[in-house]
């Protein structure tokens, strides 16, 4: 058996206290269960102090060009426009092996380290001093779908949990009547593999990502009776709860051992108790007008065109950050905030194969306007020093041209940064080589398990003993890879 603290009693057990209180008590008998099992998630489960208690995560979908906003690169400069020589034969994802192609912005020096960023993430420039950057990160193909699922599951086909699963399972709710796990899609649509993204898989239900669109006519789906449904009431709505709790302990008295009985029923419940603790959480109105300005939240902004501009980008990613930080503060323990997900024309989303100006300007300013306000507002409120703000895309851009004004998928190096939670400013852990098409040093890359046996040991867990037992095999967030980078470590 697995010595491991996180390693969960096999359910197929004799009588134990979960099946007692799920069969006697109803619903009082699960609110118990609920809290009895926050604690067992909490028990003995740090390996060592943490520095964090929770994490934010900013991914840019469709392929962020880690060479126009973060990672400069004064060789494509000199040699814009010359043949790309690579120096060995590249497998390109189409056909974007053209002329070099210099930064389509300039980049200018920041803070007091200096950090040379574009002119579309600028808005970083306040708090970069903050920041530690990895720009030898390599992912293990340039397909989306499978790039995606690595960031976000360390592997890279579906089946596997998302890292906020793991953090919900490991450390448990900090506030049960909000989710562990929190998920704020871009509301054009999911990025790709949709809700694999942030689905457990094989850890228990409760602990997958609940889905949120901040600023929206209904920013939980079914969490309140639908306005046509003015036939239902208080008392209809009890009895039918009442009625619920005894078809699921039926169910589960047939079905010993079936954990998805447990994660709907602990769903019913957390929505129940939602519906009091989300409206205020996701209420922005009482913020005063100064948080909301830093934000560039603008209140004429009421529906979201598909062609939509840098400003209304920067309330629209403004609105999903200020909503973070409320829920952040309110004890939920991962919020994962999702940028471009539209495959029309002109894009928006960050798969600039046609024009990396046209496509990355208005996404760029959006982010990096509601990240560093994120940041700030942390900052000012005594949050950033435990809460992790990690920023991912599934892989970078080619230092060639595609087409003379796109790039190509680059798997082979692309950026990565975090700051908060343990972090230390300022630092660059790792560099890509001159034109930003492979790591600088090959033999020693930065890999995804490596960000996130980080994440795990600033959250006071040690990554090779967080393991779940699936199909025969102790899994874990970081596979059978990872180690700690010990250059971010404040």
């Amino acid at each position: 058996m697995n010595s491991s603290p996180f390693h969960r009693i096999n359910a197929k057990a004799p009588m134990n206290r979960r099946d007692f209180l799920w069969q006697s008590g109803g619903g009082l008998g699960g609110i118990a269960l609920a809290a009895l099992l926050g604690g067992e998630a909490r028990a003995g489960v740090l390996h060592h102090p943490p520095k964090a208690k929770r994490v934010v995560q900013l991914f840019m979908a469709g392929a962020a060009s880690h060479l126009d906003l973060f990672d400069f690169k004064p060789e494509l400069v000199k040699h814009h426009g010359k043949p790309s020589d690579f120096g060995e034969h590249v497998e390109a994802f189409q056909n974007g092996l053209g002329p070099w192609l210099k930064p389509v912005w300039d980049f200018k020096p920041y803070g007091k380290t200096g950090k040379m960023l574009g002119e579309p993430v600028a808005a970083l420039g306040n708090v970069v001093d903050e920041i530690a950057w990895i720009h030898n990160l390599v992912g293990k193909t340039g397909v989306h779908s499978q790039g995606t699922l690595l960031q976000t599951t360390g592997f890279n086909r579906p089946g596997f949990p998302a890292a906020g699963c793991w953090v919900s399972y490991a450390l448990g709710s900090m506030n049960e009547n909000l989710p562990t796990f929190v998920v704020l899609p871009d509301h054009r649509g999911l990025a790709s593999n949709g809700t694999k993204n942030w689905d457990a898989a094989f850890l228990p239900t409760q602990n997958q990502g609940t889905v949120i669109y901040p600023g929206s006519d209904t920013p939980i789906v079914d969490l309140f009776p639908h306005k046509r449904g003015d036939f239902i009431t208080p008392a209809s709505e009890r009895e039918g709860g009442e009625l619920l709790a005894a078809l699921n302990r039926a169910h589960a008295a047939s079905r010993p051992g079936d954990e998805r009985l447990e994660g709907r029923i602990r769903s019913y419940e957390l929505a129940a108790k939602m519906q009091l603790a989300a409206p205020e959480a996701l209420d922005i109105s009482k913020e005063p007008a100064r948080v909301l300005e830093m934000y560039g939240i603008r209140n004429d902004v009421k529906n979201w065109p598909k062609e939509i501009n840098a400003a209304e980008e920067v309330d629209v990613f403004g609105r999903k950050c200020l909503a973070a930080r409320r829920l952040l503060e309110r004890g939920v323990r991962f919020v994962q905030i999702w940028s471009g997900n539209d495959n029309g024309f002109p894009r928006r989303n960050w798969d600039s194969h046609e024009d990396i100006e046209r496509d990355h300007g208005p996404l760029a300013r959006g982010f990096a306007h509601g990240a560093a306000a994120l940041i700030r507002d942390l900052k000012e409120r005594g949050l950033l020093e435990d809460t992790i703000v990690l920023w991912t895309t599934e892989f970078g851009r080619m230092p060639s041209s595609q087409g003379g004004k796109g790039r190509d998928h680059n798997p082979y190096v692309f950026t990565n940064w975090l700051c908060g939670g343990g972090i230390k400013g300022g630092v660059v852990a790792g560099e890509s080589d001159q034109w930003g098409y492979k790591p600088q040093n090959r033999n020693a890359p930065t890999e995804v398990y490596d960000i996130h046996a980080t994440m795990l040991h600033l959250l006071g867990i040690n990554h090779e003993k967080l393991t779940f037992r699936n199909n025969g095999i102790d899994r874990r967030l970081t596979d059978v890879h990872g180690h700690v980078i010990k250059e971010l470590l404040g």
